[in-house]
């Protein structure tokens, strides 16, 4: 399979057959994948370098939009793929407002998630 581009993948979702599943997928493109069950648990662990968070909405504790909005500055220039079963529009307006770079419909296709990679990190088209 080919190696679509270079970066690391921050996997942020508390269901761990979608982490490992991700984590699986993305390492066949080529990509260097973290797994968080929590925006906690990324928060703790993330240490500022380049890549793509690729992160659930729905999560106990914390949602992803909350997350984004109240981790600006943690986040900086790392673009954010949220992910949803079910994404209501106004949650949809919220994370825009808030630097959401793209959404991925639950169960995730394999062909959006690459197209959204290779658009937010620059690997070819």
């Amino acid at each position: 399979m080919p190696d679509i581009a270079a970066g690391r993948i921050h996997v942020v979702d508390d269901d761990e057959s979608v982490r490992d599943s991700l984590k699986f997928l993305l390492r066949l493109y080529g990509f260097e994948v973290d797994l968080h069950a929590s925006c906690q648990d990324f928060a703790a662990d993330f240490d500022g370098g380049p890549g793509c968070l690729l992160l659930d909405q729905h999560m106990p504790g914390m949602t992803g939009v909350e997350f984004v909005e109240g981790h600006r500055a943690l986040l900086r220039e790392v673009p954010v793929l949220m992910m949803s079963a079910n994404m209501e529009a106004e949650t949809r307006d919220r994370a825009l407002r808030a630097g959401v770079a793209g959404f991925l419909d639950k169960p995730v296709d394999t062909g959006r998630l690459l197209d959204e990679l290779r658009r937010l990190l620059g690997g070819p088209a």
